[in-house]
Formats: structure tokens, sequence, C-alpha cells
């Protein structure tokens, strides 16, 4: 693969805090490596800035491994950037052109509040965690790994459902801003497995409970969250968490 040097204009949103309205500013970063990611194009760049005596980007960032979910950024209006089913720590600059101007904005929801530049606060998904979206046992010693058989399609549907990171680019792309994928793929993982099943109504009833309150909108099936997601979960998840919503209500009344 060629490797070469590039030359960018950015345009990135900066903004000091949610009750402050932002603006975007733009900068020039040079002999840019076609092999760095995103997030190290970034680290030069605020390199740069504090060089200047000027005060850096604020984003959010971890592993850099593209598990971890925190690097949460609307690249040229697609959600982690061109690349499908792509992290944005493993976005590499070959993805862009020498001269470009690349446009970086943070998620755009109520339920993500900007706590600076690109970083908002996603906390709502851990409160929609903590309403229901664990199993409550004792698990004391590690149980023989086929002391509770699962079907192999359960098995495969509910793994695909635990990829997700809860990064919220779903959110970020859904035009209600809606969290039913991330929803529904937490609801499901437990869902399809006999762990699941003793809180399988209360769990469903509660997170979506939760989601209402934290102000996500609700999902009109414009595919655009799975279409977007890093990970690939798939919209059948939200099918499966109607059904449970549906089939625990019911339970509820009688």
């Amino acid at each position: 693969m060629e490797h070469y040097n590039m030359n960018l204009t950015l345009q990135v949103w900066r903004q000091k805090n949610s009750k402050q309205s932002g603006n975007f500013d733009t900068y020039n970063v040079k002999d840019i490596s076609s092999e760095m990611s995103f997030l190290e194009m970034f680290d030069v760049l605020n390199e740069q800035l504090i060089h200047e005596g000027k005060d850096p980007i604020a984003f959010d960032h971890d592993c850099r491994e593209g598990i971890c979910g925190m690097c949460s950024m609307y690249i040229n209006g697609k959600a982690h950037g061109p690349w499908e089913q792509n992290t944005t720590c493993q976005l590499h600059m070959r993805a862009f052109k020498d001269g470009d101007t690349i446009v970086v904005e943070p998620w755009r929801s109520k339920a993500f509040p900007v706590i600076k530049d690109l970083m908002v606060d996603r906390t709502a998904f851990d409160r929609i965690i903590q309403a229901g979206g664990y199993v409550s046992v004792n698990t004391g010693n590690a149980q023989d790994a086929n002391c509770l058989p699962v079907d192999k399609h359960n098995a495969d549907a509910a793994f695909a459902a635990a990829a997700c990171i809860g990064c919220g680019a779903c959110v970020a792309t859904c035009k209600n801003s809606s969290a039913m994928l991330f929803v529904s793929a937490k609801v499901s993982q437990l869902a399809l497995l006999p762990q699941g099943e003793p809180e399988r109504q209360t769990r469903v009833l509660n997170m979506v409970a939760q989601m209402d309150k934290e102000g996500f909108g609700n999902c009109t099936n414009t595919y655009a969250c799975e279409a977007e997601c890093p990970k690939g979960i798939s919209v059948a998840n939200i099918a499966r968490l109607n059904r449970e919503f549906v089939n625990a209500e019911l339970k509820s009344e009688d």
C-alpha cells in the first residue's frame, strides 16, 4: 500500500460546555501520514495548538482498538467517518486525500449534552443498563461450560447483539435521536440466553422506561442506525425488543 503525506483543512466544532453556544473553527495541518489513525491526526493538531499557546481540542478516546466505543466523532456527515463498520480510532487517514476539508462534530442529541468540544455525556446509556441490563444472580464459582445448553442459533444471535460497544453512533445518526438499536441489542443479548430468563419481563420494561426518561426519540424504521453502526448491529434486534416489550406488558396485566 502506497504511503504518502497530506495537508488538510479541518473544520472542528468548539464548545466550552452544554450551556454555551459553539462554533466551527478552522485549522490547517501539514505532513499528515496516510497511515495515521484519525485520532493520531488529532494528537498532532493538539500538539500544534499547545505549542501555539491555544486550548487543545477535547475529544473522547480510550482503547484505540475499536472496542471501547469512546471515539465518538461525526466526520463529514457520518458517524465515525466514511468507512463502513469502523470506529473513529480505526479510521486511517488514507481514507482522505491531500487538500481535503474535513468537518468534525460531536454527537447531536438532547440526551447526549456536550461536555466540551467533541466530548458528549453518554451516561444516559449507563443509566439504561443500570435499569435492567444485567443478570441478578450470585455467580459463585464458574459453572462448567456445558452446564446450561444453549441453542446454536440463539448463541450466535446473542453474541452478535453483545458486539454492541455502546458508542452512540445509532443515536447520533437517527433523525429522532433514538436509542432503540442500543437498547434492543442489550435486551436481545440476555433474552436469548437461559441466564436472562428470570428477569426477562422486568428487564425490558425497566430499560425502555429509562430510555424514555432520558429523552431519546422513538424508532421510525429508517435503518440509519444499522447502516452507521461500527459493529453492524442488526435492526432485527429492534423487532425483538418490541416483541419482548409487548409480551411483558401483557403478562404484567395478568
